[in-house]
């Protein structure tokens, strides 16, 4: 039932819409309309206590707010609540009776009444866009692989790690362009994570590492039992490096029976053969894509040791001492090889790799989400099937406040042209172990029957790599020679 009530002046009118938007049915209450004011007031406080209840029972929200059934659902809610706001502000201006005012108490009232209706939708539709656009940026980057019933087993809530420890996502930079037939893996770093305390080793493998070894039984290893070797290119360049193998292995699909896109599983097989693990995933970065990234983010600040000249015929200089690097100076400060080597370029790599992480903050993730989104769309290739995501999302949250060490084998920590396979092995199961896994260490060297001890349900069918000939048991002791990520990089 609604009581009469006297005229308000324009100030009240304004300030009763704008308590209105905070607490629908304010102004109504205010109007004399106070059933609908309660009804109002009702449904407001209940759907605030059932997004405290979803938010206080909901375990892993973050993670749940990666699947489309939650983005849909959030980005029509959030469409539905900015259209019944807009209503809400109309309607509350009616029952406040302006045309009892002056023609200009109205003529004010009015506009600003328009302005409001229009801002409260403003926050509503920002929510729905930045959710449709994680949603689309989602579906284009985890396309869902075809299942493999060997290996693969459902994903459990209750457990999605299935007993494992740690998990093990290959991280490689994409070095294709319009002059080079094929892609070549520039960029190669295991990132190996505790699923317990995001404790994170990076381990870095020089693309130019020779005579790399497959794991036996393989395809790969029947044709090249002795190691990978080609014959020597007539133009003096490498084509049977480590960064070669997932070109090589797409290039010949009759070596794995007519197969195609052989070459991230080669890949991935390869390196887990060489540290000793299973590897579960990948994730292939362009490495100009990386550059927009870097653009979206407003650019990333370091410390440059030195000039860095770059382009085919030196056209460009990365000055020294401290700077904010736009993406394409970043990219050329990791990836340029003039007066440098590769292990050099792998160390500005993980400084590079080392910026981004520290100063993408929340804040600036979500005041350049769109770009950010749009870089990122156009820069990963993945086989992280979309129902791990949820549970990879905390995860990435603990590693980013985790410690976060590295490992880098290159000279004189082994040698690319002879490589000391049980050497790398070693080191590797010893920094996994000193980064908080307590087990014993089995990703030896010497040949096992039983799996690696970062094995996954993904790769049940594995065997644990087996050494090359040559090779004597590992040795635990030997120490790891891991450091901070942004060691000796000047990030700040």
């Amino acid at each position: 039932m609604r009581q009469a009530t006297e005229p308000a002046s324009a100030g009240e009118v304004l300030g009763w819409l704008v308590l209105t938007t905070l607490v629908p049915g304010a102004a109504h209450l205010r109007a004399g309309w106070r059933r609908t004011g309660l009804a109002l007031l009702s449904c407001y406080a209940a759907g605030l206590l059932a997004l405290l209840a979803v938010a206080l029972t909901t375990d892993n929200l973050l993670g749940m707010l990666t699947e489309d059934s939650w983005l849909i659902m959030i980005a029509t809610g959030s469409a539905v609540l900015g259209l019944a706001w807009f209503a809400l502000v109309v309607h509350s201006y009616v029952v406040l009776r302006p045309n009892a005012l002056p023609q200009g108490g109205q003529a004010l009232t009015g506009t600003l009444a328009g302005l409001l209706a229009i801002a409260v939708v403003v926050p509503f539709g920002m929510v729905a866009q930045y959710v449709w656009t994680s949603k689309r940026a989602l579906d284009d980057i985890f396309v869902a692989p075809e299942p493999d019933p060997r290996t693969e087993e459902p994903v459990r809530p209750e457990n999605p790690w299935a007993g494992r420890q740690r998990v093990n996502i290959l991280l490689l930079g994409g070095d294709a362009d319009d002059h080079r037939v094929g892609l070549r893996t520039d960029s190669m770093n295991l990132a190996s994570v505790d699923v317990r305390t995001g404790g994170t080793v990076l381990i870095s493998l020089p693309r130019n590492l020779e005579n790399v070894r497959f794991r036996p039984g393989t395809p790969m290893a029947r044709r090249f039992p002795g190691g990978f070797r080609l014959p020597t290119d007539p133009g003096g360049g490498r084509s049977d490096l480590l960064n070669s193998v997932w070109e090589y292995a797409d290039a010949h699909p009759e070596i794995f029976g007519g197969k195609r896109g052989q070459g991230p599983k080669v890949l991935m097989d390869t390196i887990g053969y060489t540290l000793g693990l299973d590897v579960d995933w990948y994730a292939l970065v362009n490495m100009w894509g990386f550059a927009r990234l870097i653009d979206a983010i407003g650019g990333v600040t370091l410390r440059v040791e030195r000039d860095v000249v770059f382009g085919r015929y030196n056209e460009g200089l990365v000055k020294e001492g401290t700077r904010r690097l736009k993406g394409a100076d970043a990219m050329w400060y990791a990836r340029s090889r003039t007066n440098s080597d590769d292990y050099t370029r792998m160390r500005r790599q993980r400084c590079v790799l080392g910026a981004l992480l520290d100063q993408a903050d929340p804040g600036t993730v979500l005041t350049r989400f769109n770009q950010i989104a749009l870089a990122t769309k156009e820069l990963i290739r993945t086989d992280i099937p979309r129902p791990m995501l949820k549970h990879l999302v905390p995860l990435a949250l603990q590693a980013k406040n985790a410690k976060v060490t590295s490992i880098q084998f290159v000279p004189p920590l082994i040698s690319t042209g002879y490589p000391d396979w049980e050497k790398i092995r070693s080191l590797t199961a010893k920094a996994i172990r000193d980064s908080g896994d307590t087990r014993p260490a089995a990703a030896s060297a010497s040949p096992s029957p039983t799996s690696s001890p970062t094995s996954s349900p993904k790769n049940t069918s594995k065997s644990t790599p087996a050494s090359t000939p040559a090779s004597s048991p590992a040795k635990s002791a030997t120490p790891a020679p891991t450091t901070e990520l942004t060691e000796g990089c000047g990030v700040l």
